[in-house]
């Protein structure tokens, strides 16, 4: 019926509008069914008919991309609130965006933006608040903003600067070299590094780098899988094919290396994961006694100081061999640990902050030589603490607003003065300084962050807590909109969640919602799914391989909430989620489609019996399990996207009592995205295709969007998050039936 009334409009947008939609369900392509491609699982015979859209390279899966756009871009180009989106997202958008201040060497740093801008400028300073100069503008690298900035990494005494690139959002990266005095460049640049930092020797020759083996595909639209990764020492104006092989372990081809070097530049430790699981091994290297000349000439000899991984260890500082750690052993919540290298048995670990019961202790900062900077999350809001190194005493509480979230802290163990930056749903950003040295801890604001245009007071954030309707479980959900809200069911609402690998969602503005609030009418609501990381490790394992179902789970009880309690109801409410969270809307529209009126799918985790065969899918085993094992691929099966897009042929929708429809559907994805490859969108809309297109019962439009030079979202330039949230935006708003308000 709503397509009827679009044909009643006079207006030549709208008519072309539903010609789109016509054509749509009418379009002569058709993609290539292979029913031959069939693998054998266990008991089970599973279809892939699609499998050949995993080639991203063959002209087949080219034509598809292409025709698929020609669909979806006129559509989405003609949407009636597009225009207006746009110009009111561009001005909102368009507001001074820095980073807290960090010092390295002589100088100060920070990042700043201008508002629209496609990438953050580095700026240097002589001291705080001197004059800023430009240091480093990455909106050189392209014309068009695609080639982004990606590790930066100085020298100990702050003379030498290395950074890295990423073009068209690649997790592939260059590395690059700078002289901070003259800014010359180095001649040599490193290649084939993924998931590293630049981590500097003190004496300042050189530093350790992670790198993968050459891949055989193109670089950015590569689907090979990523294996053994290797630690590596660069030295200052030599070739990368000089560098030296400091570490690998080939027989365990999928762990990840993650080096540190430690304060005073004695030892470099070694945190080694097993795929995304937070829990570590932890092996260390003392450089002054295996190099006693100082040269780094071969594989480094190292001592395991955790060798297994039965919780996680994260370094935070060290007073020559006693260690402090931050650690889930033995307390899902956390605790702060201390570990004598002479003494490294867990019987003569010392606690200095215990678990809390309650709140997550979420990281801590040495800062000031003796201080412990100590960030919890009460209810996925930040609280702020200054504890003693010694003792792990408790100095202060820092007090901040309510329903904030830290985004940021600058400050080394040798830095007096520490920054940090909080932002809520309402509050772009401030910035604030804080000298531990004082007696009185008192922040004192150093810079505030300001929208034009936007009123805060005219909003306001809450939080609830519902039960998961299956067992009870008590779930937060932050809710957002404008005050005076009528709670007549009327409302569209925005559900957003993730729900997975150990990730907490927290406060946050974002300038796209605004106008959603603001301009749209809209309501937003985040719940904290199990699955993250919100109350420790407990409620991540709650959410994880077998309990994955519990996430989605959750996810429709927070939508049942919302319907129930007036806010909204199943016309009105879209599900959005990006990635793993993709994969949650997708799961949950095929689960309970009557819930929903629309769900937008970015880069979504959609194929789950073959996600770990492609570039670094195969770490996610340790959230989702590995469909290649019988009892882990029986629950996997049962809600992998792909293979439970329901029949809705001549069923009943049980809450509208009409012909049973999927909801209105956006997929999103990048054809650089080599975290999530866009073949697991292409297969999934593929099989849209066959089971729902071509239904005449399915009234709802499914689109796929495709954008070229973009990736798993990193990186991305301000011209393309415009475009992307305008053609986001804008489609929800049609199918929610959105009125446009300038106020």
């Amino acid at each position: 019926h709503g397509f009827i009334k679009l044909l009643l409009h006079s207006s030549k947008k709208t008519y072309s509008m539903f010609a789109l939609f016509y054509g749509l369900y009418n379009t002569k392509y058709e993609p290539r069914r292979d029913s031959k491609s069939t693998e054998k699982k266990f008991n089970r015979t599973v279809r892939d008919p699609y499998r050949w859209l995993e080639d991203p390279d063959s002209p087949e899966t080219q034509c598809f991309v292409h025709e698929m756009n020609k669909i979806s871009k006129p559509y989405l180009e003609n949407l009636p609130l597009k225009d207006r989106f746009k110009s009111r997202f561009t001005e909102l958008y368009n507001y001074g965006k820095y980073s807290c201040p960090f010092k390295r060497g002589d100088f100060f740093y920070y990042f700043y933006n201008t508002g629209l801008q496609n990438q953050s400028v580095l700026y240097q300073q002589d001291d705080v608040h001197g004059e800023p100069k430009m240091f480093l503008d990455p909106n050189s690298f392209s014309k068009d903003g695609t080639v982004a900035l990606g590790s930066i990494g100085f020298s100990k005494d702050g003379s030498k600067f290395a950074y890295s690139v990423s073009e068209s959002g690649s997790d592939w990266r260059v590395i690059k070299i700078m002289d901070v005095a003259t800014r010359r460049m180095y001649d040599e640049e490193l290649s084939r590094v993924k998931f590293s930092g630049i981590i500097w020797t003190h004496d300042h020759l050189g530093f350790f780098y992670c790198q993968y083996p050459q891949t055989k595909d193109a670089i950015g639209t590569s689907t090979e899988t990523n294996k053994n990764m290797k630690l590596y020492y660069h030295y200052l104006n030599t070739t990368q094919d000089k560098d030296i092989l400091c570490l690998d372990f080939p027989d365990q081809d999928k762990w990840f290396l993650g080096p540190y070097i430690t304060h005073d530049g004695r030892y470099l430790l070694i945190s080694i994961h097993e795929g995304t699981n937070p829990n570590s091994k932890v092996f260390y290297i003392d450089l002054m006694q295996v190099l006693p000349d100082g040269r780094v000439t071969g594989r480094l000899d190292y001592v395991k100081l955790i060798d297994n991984f039965d919780a996680m260890y994260d370094y935070v500082t060290n007073d020559g061999r006693d260690f402090t750690f931050l650690t889930t052993f033995k307390a899902p919540m956390q605790k702060l640990i201390r570990i004598n290298l002479d003494q490294p048995e867990p019987d003569n670990w010392i606690t200095l902050i215990p678990e809390d019961d309650k709140d997550l202790l979420d990281y801590v900062i040495c800062s000031s030589e003796t201080k412990l900077v100590v960030h919890y999350l009460r209810h996925a809001r930040s609280v702020l603490y200054i504890h003693q190194l010694a003792t792990g005493e408790r100095i202060s509480e820092i007090q901040l607003p309510d329903c904030v979230t830290i985004d940021s802290i600058t400050g080394r163990k040798e830095d007096h003065v520490i920054y940090y930056k909080i932002s809520s749903f309402l509050t772009p950003g401030k910035i604030f300084s804080l000298d531990l040295r004082e007696e009185e801890l008192t922040p004192v604001q150093f810079r505030e962050l300001k929208v034009t245009g936007f009123d805060e007071s005219n909003f306001e954030a809450k939080q609830v807590f519902f039960k998961s309707e299956k067992d009870d479980t008590p779930i937060p959900m932050f809710i957002v909109h404008k005050k005076g809200l009528v709670m007549n069911g009327d409302n569209p609402t925005l559900l957003y969640g993730y729900g997975g690998f150990n990730i907490s969602l927290t406060p946050y503005f974002s300038p796209s919602r605004v106008v959603w609030m603001q301009n749209m009418g809209g309501v937003f609501a985040l719940p904290n799914l199990r699955g993250g990381g919100e109350y420790g490790e407990n409620w991540h394992k709650a959410g994880m391989l077998a309990n994955k179902q519990n996430v989605y789970d959750d996810f429709i009880s927070a939508a049942r909430y919302l319907a129930c309690n007036g806010y909204t109801s199943v016309d009105k409410l879209c599900i959005s989620g990006g990635s793993n969270g993709g994969l949650l809307v997708a799961a949950c529209a095929n689960q309970r489609p009557e819930l929903f009126k629309c769900v937008h799918c970015a880069v979504g985790v959609l194929d789950m019996l073959r996600f770990h065969k492609f570039t670094i899918g195969h770490a996610w085993t340790a959230d989702y399990g590995d469909p290649d094992k019988e009892d882990e691929f029986d629950y996997i099966y049962k809600y992998s996207p792909l293979h439970n897009i329901p029949d809705i042929r001549n069923k009943v929708d049980p809450e509208r009592h009409s012909p049973l429809q999927y909801p209105s559907t956006l997929l999103t994805t990048g054809d650089h995205d080599d975290r999530v490859s866009p073949l697991h969108s292409l297969k999934f809309y593929a099989e849209m295709n066959h089971k729902l297109i071509s239904n005449p019962q399915q009234k709802n439009p499914l689109l796929i969007c495709i954008e070229t030079k973009a990736g798993h979202g990193f990186g991305k330039p301000t011209e393309k998050i415009i475009q992307e949230y305008t053609e986001v935006f804008s489609f929800i708003g049609e199918q929610l039936a959105v009125h446009w308000s300038h106020n």
